[in-house]
């Protein structure tokens, strides 16, 4: 039995002015047949995952296609018709398959196509037909559709974040493909979408009350009727119709007991909307905290949350470090021309820079000091253990290690970069350890990297394109009425 491999992840903040273009993927991913093999099969990833579930079942995983980017704006309508049919071709050049796994990401957007994943997927059932199984992945962050219901056989997403399971979630969609070719098996999928957001303070799978639905979730998997469930976090950063919170159920053959345990969880998500809207704390309060709390502290820079697609050069948090005087705190800041500048006057010089703030007034204005140069790096390294996103290597540029004389560190890089791994700092010979405050840029996903050394994290309302506060953002596309944005929405689920 042959089961082809698909990929296409992307998140896209549609309040970015700027798109996503084929570069971007091609600066991260794009993979042709074995190519696919060669950039997953090795990593902590979904697509590594069905890989090594595959051959564990004894089938052949014949791999097609796979493109990955940074979460960013829209997809370019060109770069988007570009990568669907690169992947179409691909598709229909492999000869006869059994099976399809795919691995959309759920929160892409292109110029053209709103729900991107949802018109991928149906295009690819169209393709292969209603007899071939599907069986795909998600981000918990996916805004689901109908559209990629509809297409696929089974839908599972992954159960933590920060995303450490994702590994997992590919073998588990290998072996529920390998029971349909083998055993006949057939999945029956349901999905409820309660009119809600669930903010991205609140999306934390270890903390309550997050954690509560989760464990509900489980639970449901207990009875041997329930192949797997998903609790569907959503991406509120997407002005679609599609944005918000839902839940998917996946029984053997079972449609109504599918629909009800699925209402169930459904109808709790909706109970606890008040709990899962979140009560964030600015700037200052946060520094406050931070300094009572015991050390190494992490704040956790919520409105310029790389992983949502911001531009890292969000100053909020460094202009408070820097004007409190707050010793031994480090962030990190994009910005590629501030690199070029400290790289020429090289190791040991001090100079006046404006750092940051250059994406427009709601990441802030450029943090101007004078800076000694540390240290000059190749921006490049790799993690061994398993932290959000199921990345091995990184590239963040060249990159600079700056310091003032108040005892703030400054690490200037010229791509921007998740801060997914503690490679972030540690390549530039720091040790993340000795700082009594460091800033992430992210929300929950770098818990995963920086809990081994900070026993605080503090969750940091800042402006920018990530903004917690979710009421801030002006929406045209979205479902109406929604909670909270219309406070007074009911539900009642069917």
């Amino acid at each position: 039995m042959r089961v082809g491999i698909l990929g296409l992840l992307q998140e896209s903040n549609t309040f970015l002015p700027q798109p996503t273009r084929w570069e971007h993927f091609a600066a991260e991913v794009i993979a042709r047949g074995e190519e696919v093999r060669e950039a997953f099969a090795a990593s902590p990833h979904e697509i590594g995952g069905f890989f090594s579930g595959l051959e564990e079942e004894g089938i052949e995983a014949v791999p097609l296609f796979a493109a990955r980017a940074l979460p960013f704006g829209r997809v370019e309508a060109a770069s988007f018709r570009r990568l669907v049919d690169t992947m179409f071709g691909e598709l229909e050049r492999c000869g006869k398959l059994d099976g399809l796994l795919v691995a959309p990401h759920g929160a892409t957007v292109s110029e053209e196509e709103p729900d991107a994943d949802g018109f991928w997927l149906s295009q690819v059932r169209e393709m292969v037909g209603v007899d071939m199984p599907v069986v795909g992945t998600l981000d918990p962050h996916v805004n689901l559709s109908p559209k990629m219901v509809s297409a696929c056989d089974a839908l599972m997403a992954y159960r933590t974040n920060p995303h450490v399971d994702q590994l997992q979630r590919g073998i588990e969609a290998a072996q529920l493909i390998a029971r349909m070719l083998k055993t006949g098996l057939r999945p029956t999928m349901a999905a409820e979408f309660p009119p809600q957001v669930i903010s991205i303070e609140c999306q934390c799978t270890q903390e309550p009350p997050c954690q509560d639905l989760f464990e509900m979730a489980d639970r449901m998997l207990e009875q041997p009727e329930v192949l797997t469930n998903s609790v569907l976090l959503g991406f509120p950063y997407a002005d679609v119709r599609e944005m918000g919170s839902s839940v998917i159920t996946v029984t053997d053959d079972d449609p109504g007991l599918a629909r009800e345990l699925c209402q169930r969880l459904a109808g709790e998500m909706w109970r606890q909307r008040k709990n899962l809207v979140g009560q964030p704390l600015d700037v200052q309060a946060s520094i406050d905290l931070a300094l009572q709390s015991k050390s190494p502290v992490c704040l956790l820079d919520m409105g310029d949350n790389v992983g949502g697609g911001s531009p890292a050069d969000g100053t909020w948090i460094a202009h408070a470090l820097f004007e409190r005087g707050v010793k031994n705190s480090i962030v990190v800041l994009n910005d590629p021309d501030c690199v070029q500048q400290a790289m020429v006057a090289g190791p040991g010089r001090k100079l006046a820079l404006q750092i940051g703030g250059r994406s427009g007034p709601l990441n802030g204005t450029p943090l101007e000091a004078s800076f000694s140069v540390k240290s000059m790096h190749d921006g490049k390294f790799f993690e061994s253990q398993t932290t959000h996103g199921g990345y091995s290597s990184f590239d963040q540029g060249p990159t600079v290690v700056l310091t003032t004389d108040g005892g703030l560190t400054v690490v200037v890089t010229s791509r921007r970069m998740v801060p997914y791994s503690l490679g972030q700092l540690t390549s530039c010979d720091l040790d993340p350890g000795s700082f009594r405050v460091l800033v992430a840029k992210g929300v929950n996903a770098p818990i995963a990297a920086y809990q081994s050394v900070c026993p605080t994290f503090i969750r940091v309302n800042t402006d920018g394109c990530t903004s917690a506060d979710v009421t801030k953002f002006e929406f045209h596309g979205r479902r109406r009425p929604m909670y909270p944005f219309e406070p007074d929405t009911s539900w009642n689920v069917q």
